[in-house]
């Protein structure tokens, strides 16, 4: 097949070479936009008079009806074309004959490619966001839901002090709020139209830029015809953002994972989103969690395999670039599908309070609470923590618990203890008197809730 771009040389190349410079394998899937992007661009040159108005309208025509056949599956698209741009303009020549042949007029496959690519993303990045903000709202209702759940809050995955279940879940939401901030920030940068930069240096065509990308949805334009070809910092952008978002996914997943097992029980995840085992028929897998995060690894990949790409590129467009595809369209999926997995199973979880409960009854979590009723009695705290630390060695001795630990034998250790010490160590207690803002008490974590929604 003679290529668009034969003249200067042939146009022949080995078959092998060709199947390595395709990128229609992969960029097909841009077509919406592609043919969106020509249809603005034949407006514009119909409008400055590059071409007549009733050209432009028959190129528009031609366009629309080809998107048409291609969404209905009237027309599959050619896979031995060498990118999406040239079936694009292959099929129009087909159907319109010479008028096919303007369409190319005043730009190039550079800034067209960047101008798709971006489009592409502004669709993706608004459609994550809305996912995002769907997986937001799922775990903020669970978190309504176990306001009163109390269970241990770890460092170092040692128990540390009594927290309840909300308040762990509501940390993630404020994660997620802030992938959501990042994901909508960059739709700033993505939202810049490069089309007219040609391929690298403009045109000698008096082109309409601000036309074409109003037209289009984009809220300014690449103010520089060499950085429009050549700029791909929105990709690494937006996969820094899916980076960012990843590492939350595969934290939460984590989680899930331990909180599912035997040894913790906190949690137990729907049929729909567990495996068994082929030998062993006692198992029930997390393996949609352990994907996730196992997942979280490709789409480092992507962005550092895209950073290398890029490091040492001149300006302004190479063939390199042609790399960003498939690491951007590997991230995008990616990402959806991880979002799409994990919002019905938050949903669908089980929380066993029953064990998260028993959990915090064990391992002193309360130890600091009683640390600050000596403060309170006038002791200073350094003084108040290592008496504390005292009080727990000898519960350990005695096989004793902070609640159950006789009143004489904490007189034993200062005269400051009074009956109210059991008051002090509650569990319920030491939750609802942590009163600090962002804190697990009740109050604070309604204020996060509505905090959430006021975001969402």
């Amino acid at each position: 097949m003679a290529k668009m771009w034969a003249g200067r040389t042939a146009g022949e190349t080995d078959k092998l070479a060709d199947d390595f410079n395709s990128s229609i394998s992969f960029d097909s899937r841009m077509y919406r936009q592609d043919i969106r992007g020509s249809m603005a661009h034949a407006a514009m040159l119909g409008r400055t008079g590059i071409i007549s108005e009733t050209e432009a309208d028959t190129l528009i025509d031609g366009l629309e009806s080809i998107l048409k056949d291609i969404d209905s599956g009237a027309l599959d698209i050619d896979m031995s074309c060498e990118d999406i741009h040239m079936f694009v303009e292959q099929e129009l020549t087909k159907r319109l004959g010479d008028v096919g042949k303007k369409l190319h007029t005043a730009r190039s496959r550079n800034d067209q490619v960047a101008l798709d690519t971006r489009m592409y993303l502004r669709d993706t990045v608004n459609e994550i966001i809305h996912m995002l903000k769907e997986l937001i709202t799922v775990i903020t209702e669970k978190a309504r839901e176990n306001k009163t759940v109390i269970l241990p809050g770890y460092t170092h995955l040692q128990r540390a002090q009594p927290i309840v279940f909300a308040h762990h879940l509501l940390a993630y939401s404020m994660m997620l709020l802030r992938d959501t901030e990042r994901f909508t920030e960059s739709l700033r940068r993505i939202n810049v139209s490069p089309i007219g930069s040609c391929a690298l240096a403009g045109t000698t065509y008096a082109t309409d830029r601000a036309f074409e990308a109003e037209r289009l949805g984009f809220t300014s334009v690449c103010q520089n015809s060499i950085d429009g070809v050549s700029d791909r910092d929105f990709c690494v952008e937006f996969l820094s953002d899916c980076s960012m978002l990843m590492m939350h996914l595969s934290r939460f997943s984590e989680e899930l994972i331990l909180w599912s097992s035997w040894e913790f029980g906190f949690i137990e995840l729907s049929d729909s989103y567990t495996t068994g085992s082929s030998i062993m028929p006692q198992k029930k897998n997390p393996d949609m969690a352990e994907l996730i995060r196992g997942k979280t690894g490709r789409v480092y990949g992507d962005l550092m395999a895209l950073l290398t790409t890029l490091k040492g590129l001149p300006l302004a467009y190479n063939k390199d670039m042609q790399e960003d595809k498939e690491s951007i369209f590997d991230a995008c999926d990616t990402v959806r599908l991880c979002l799409s997995v994990m919002t019905p199973m938050i949903k669908t979880m089980k929380v066993r309070a029953d064990n998260m409960k028993k959990a915090a009854s064990a391992g002193f979590i309360n130890a600091t609470d009683l640390a600050d009723y000596l403060v309170r009695k006038g002791l200073p705290f350094r003084s108040a923590y290592k008496l504390s630390g005292q009080i727990v060695a000898k519960c350990i001795a005695d096989g004793q618990l902070l609640e159950t630990l006789p009143l004489s034998d904490y007189q034993s250790f200062s005269p400051l203890f009074s009956e109210d010490v059991y008051d002090a160590v509650d569990l319920e207690n030491c939750v609802s008197r942590r009163i600090s803002e962002g804190g697990p008490s009740i109050s604070s974590i309604e204020k996060q809730i509505d905090y959430v929604k006021s975001r969402l």
